[in-house]
């Protein structure tokens, strides 16, 4: 489990990298203010996830370090994503863009349960 963990972590990590060059340098010039700063919350947060990601690797496996590591990779992917496409949506014109707003939050609460679950996983720990 720890190996599987760490992969997402290394995947998610260098995918924060790029998206984060990406927003500043390739994306400064073609949307707003507001939406590069709602992209860099989506980056920032990937990252902080990425690293709770890393921690939860060196975790004894168990069923909250489980739990966790599900919460928190569908948590960036339905928070950070959703935001890189909200973010986006003057220059992709997407139509279902406009109906994901919702999406956020849920991402939001994922994120929320898998700190739960670490807590629980330190709790249960002998």
């Amino acid at each position: 489990m720890s190996k599987k963990i760490l992969i997402t972590a290394s995947l998610f990590g260098a995918i924060a990298v790029i998206l984060g060059a990406f927003g500043a340098h390739g994306l400064k010039n073609l949307i707003s203010q507001d939406a590069l700063a709602i992209w860099s919350k989506g980056v920032e947060y990937q990252f902080y996830h990425t690293f709770a990601l890393l921690f939860l690797s060196q975790l004894i496996e168990s069923k909250w370090t489980r739990l966790a590591y599900g919460f928190f990779s569908f948590g960036i992917v339905f928070f950070s994503f959703s935001l890189y496409l909200l973010a986006t949506r003057s220059i992709t014109e997407i139509s279902f863009v406009n109906y994901i707003g919702p999406i956020t939050p849920i991402g939001g609460l994922l994120l929320i349960i898998g700190w739960g679950m670490l807590l629980l996983s330190a709790l249960k720990r002998k």
